[in-house]
């Protein structure tokens, strides 16, 4: 429309120029840095796929160290790619060409929480860093948050050079999601949300209530989802996206 300034999006078909023999089997995860270079993470033979804002192939990397479980990624103000894998339980920080920089979590050892491995609502009670993490998020200061996860029921913070400082969230058995500047939490079945402007529920809102943490504010703050009053929606278990 004239006069305002919406923006508009189009499909643009065949905009990916995939090399002979690449294909796109699931892509997990989108980003895009300060070059225009959008890096997809996917669950397949060329984990981490390159190309430049025409959808022209730049390069892929990290074959052999991702499981099929990749899950989030993520682009740092200094250009570090953030690599999550909830399949072997890391976030790892790499260079735009994959040169690993700092791992978050120890491989393939997931944290005590009481989970089956299948049902999220197995999940007893809150561990440590990490078990199947989702995805993470840089502050403005440069600390990371990282949300956990299927198996866990936390978000992390973790100073820039990957020292944990404090860990949140409820003994519910919900798992939670971070993209951008927004962390999520989020039950086996239901979601709710909150960015740094206020609260943003979503996926039957009406059922849940929000509560908004402050970077600063003390441990077990957070964001929290809980059933307002009334008879609570029926729960699904949930392995996981």
């Amino acid at each position: 429309m004239a006069g305002t300034n919406a923006l508009t999006y189009q499909v643009v078909e065949g905009w990916e120029q995939l090399p002979k023999g690449y294909e796109h089997r699931d892509v997990a995860g989108v980003a895009v840095d300060a070059e225009d270079r959008v890096f997809l993470i996917c669950r397949g033979d060329h984990p981490i796929m390159v190309y430049d804002r025409n959808g022209k192939f730049l390069s892929s990397w990290g074959e052999g160290q991702f499981t099929y479980r990749t899950h989030g990624i993520s682009i740092g103000p200094d250009g570090s790619v953030y690599c999550t894998d909830d399949g072997n339980h890391t976030v790892r920080k790499f260079t735009p060409q994959g040169k690993l920089l700092l791992t978050l979590g120890t491989m393939n050892k997931p944290t005590d929480t009481g989970y089956d491995g299948k049902d999220t609502m197995t999940v007893a009670h809150p561990g440590g860093a990490f078990n199947r993490p989702t995805n993470l998020a840089v502050g403005p200061k440069g600390d990371l948050y990282v949300s956990d996860g299927y198996g866990n029921c936390r978000v992390h913070q973790f100073s820039p050079s990957g020292e944990l400082r404090r860990s949140w969230g409820p003994r519910t058995g919900a798992s939670s999601s971070a993209t951008g500047r927004t962390i999520a939490s989020r039950s086996s079945a239901r979601t709710a949300s909150t960015s740094r402007s206020g609260p943003i529920p979503s996926a039957r809102p009406t059922w849940y209530s929000i509560r908004r943490a402050a970077p600063t504010s003390p441990s077990y703050g957070g964001t929290r989802a809980r059933p307002r009053s009334g008879t609570a929606p029926s729960r699904r278990p949930a392995t996981g996206a």
